[in-house]
């Protein structure tokens, strides 16, 4: 029976989203990653084919984390109140998870995209499509019968995930933390774009 590894993928995976976090996509090599894993290089040869998978790998466990927490809260029955806590969840959960947040923070051009092996791309493809379909269905649910479904769509988008990611920004890209109350102002903005007028 062999020896268990003493570096598994999710850990070599939580290492790489922080070295991605602090240094940007352009810091996770396979040495920088291994070296603060303080693993051997082969550890991370053995598990990724190469830096495009370890960069895939870092994008996705941080994609994937955020989207269910937000397809969770876009699934609530009352369309305001899924859109409201929509807007809360992006900002909550940056919060409550900065490195994964900073890594989104950079888009999927930074992370080389289209060196990806093809799986990796689909499963990113998959997984926005499967969000936005969300978002598309809080849009028309809150569309008001006089509005057309674009601008409806881009006013939806602008309340549940631009203002709050911009939000977050602000906090996150100047090494700061993001305050509590930042969860308030996010969905109040959100409530005050999308509530029905009188």
């Amino acid at each position: 029976m062999g020896r268990p590894s003493r570096f598994d993928t999710d850990a070599l995976v939580e290492t790489a989203i922080t070295v991605a976090a602090r240094g940007g996509p352009a810091a996770v090599t396979m040495v920088a990653v291994a070296r603060a894993a303080g693993a051997p290089s082969g550890s991370l040869y053995h598990r990724f084919p190469g830096r495009p998978a370890l960069l895939a790998a870092v994008r996705l466990e941080a994609l994937a984390d955020f989207q269910e927490g937000l397809r969770a809260v876009l699934a609530v029955a009352d369309p305001l109140a899924a859109a409201t806590g929509a807007a809360r969840h992006v900002v909550a959960w940056s919060r409550t998870r900065p490195d994964r947040a900073r890594v989104l923070l950079y888009s999927p051009v930074d992370f080389e995209v289209e060196r990806w092996p093809v799986a990796e791309r689909e499963r990113m493809e998959r997984g926005n499509a499967r969000s936005g379909a969300a978002l598309v269905g809080i849009a028309e649910a809150l569309r008001a019968p006089e509005e057309a479904a674009g601008p409806a769509l881009e006013r939806t988008r602008m309340a549940v995930v631009d203002l709050p990611l911009a939000l977050v920004r602000r906090h996150l890209s100047g090494g700061g933390e993001i305050p509590a109350e930042a969860e308030d102002a996010a969905a109040d903005a959100a409530y005050r774009l999308l509530a029905p007028r009188p």
